[in-house]
């Protein structure tokens, strides 16, 4: 009797041992993979914004789809379960998309193709019968496009800073980020959309948003939108939301240039590592950095690990932060 309670006691250690080293090991699929859909394969190139960041759980979201998606068809995307749009700018909504992957070139992809009045985001949520969550007013722009479409108008979903809505097994809240956001007449479409272009003004749509997403591995991730340096990066961002990684946009002129980036991230944010976005150039060439570029510098002038978002390479990250899978710097 005692024999075969010590050796029931060893298989019951053994059981929690084996479950301890399943949670602990980084090898184990519990991480958050994020994959670039950019104009051309393995580069990261002028137009580049779209990502999509999958939760363990399988949750997938599109963050700003840009122009560099092949439209609503593109096979990349796959399942999408929200469509994530920091303001209503044609490089971010979607005003155009390319034809084709590596068409034109990476320095000037050829987005050829219109997406107006509906835009990119609208259309692959209609696709891929995903919801849009927005902050600000953009809901209600989203809300008419979907409903003019015949899509459901519900699908546009609101959360507002400070407040937060789930999906899946992530958590979505926006955060500030300072920049414009009007949407343009031709995103408006008809008579007030042509009064709009004629007068040189965009239709108001609150302000622009950032993002902090976490995922149910407990990683939070930073989206920051197109934006300058603003305190709620250290505030909310770092100390509430205390996120791992950070992704953000470095391209000078219209945001954050590569230097304030770099100071966003080591100063304020303070992440175990960040993705750079929006470079607007050439960044690189066979998947690296070209020397003298936004890029480059960026990473020269940033503490933590800087990864690339190379067109259709998958990167993976642990609940820290850390990239342990697919990461090029």
């Amino acid at each position: 009797m005692k024999g075969s309670m010590f050796t029931a006691l060893i298989a019951y250690l053994a059981i929690l041992l084996a479950g301890f080293w399943l949670w602990a090991s980084p090898a184990v699929a519990d991480t958050v993979k994020i994959t670039p859909l950019g104009s051309h394969d393995g580069e990261f190139c002028r137009f580049d914004r779209a990502l999509v960041l999958e939760d363990p759980d399988g949750t997938r979201l599109l963050y700003d789809a840009g122009r560099t998606v092949t439209g609503a068809n593109d096979p990349r995307l796959g399942k999408i379960d929200v469509v994530l749009v920091s303001h209503m700018h044609g490089d971010h909504v979607g005003d155009r998309h390319i034809k084709a992957i590596n068409t034109g070139e990476c320095g000037k992809p050829a987005v050829s193709e219109s997406a107006l009045p509906n835009t990119n985001s609208v259309n692959i949520a209609l696709a891929r019968q995903s919801i849009i969550v927005t902050g600000s007013e953009m809901p209600k722009f989203f809300a008419a496009r979907l409903k003019a479409l015949g899509g459901d108008p519900k699908a546009a979903q609101l959360v507002r800073f400070g407040g937060s809505r789930k999906v899946g097994g992530v958590s979505i809240t926006t955060v500030p980020a300072v920049h414009s956001n009007g949407i343009a007449g031709a995103m408006v479409g008809g008579e007030l959309g042509k009064m709009l272009d004629a007068a040189g003004l965009t239709a108001y749509a609150g302000p622009p948003t950032g993002y902090v997403l976490t995922f149910s591995n407990g990683l939070s991730v930073y989206l920051s939108g197109d934006t300058g340096i603003t305190a709620e990066q250290a505030s909310v961002v770092r100390d509430y939301y205390r996120a791992g990684l950070a992704v953000i946009n470095i391209g000078d002129t219209f945001t954050t240039g590569p230097k304030e980036a770099a100071y966003v991230i080591n100063e304020l944010v303070q992440p175990v590592a960040a993705i750079a976005s929006h470079a607007n150039e050439l960044a690189t060439e066979n998947g690296k950095v070209n020397p003298g570029t936004r890029t480059a510098t960026f990473i020269e002038s940033t503490k933590v690990p800087v990864h690339l978002p190379l067109s259709g390479r998958t990167m993976e990250f642990d609940r820290s932060g850390r990239c342990v899978a697919g990461c090029s710097r």
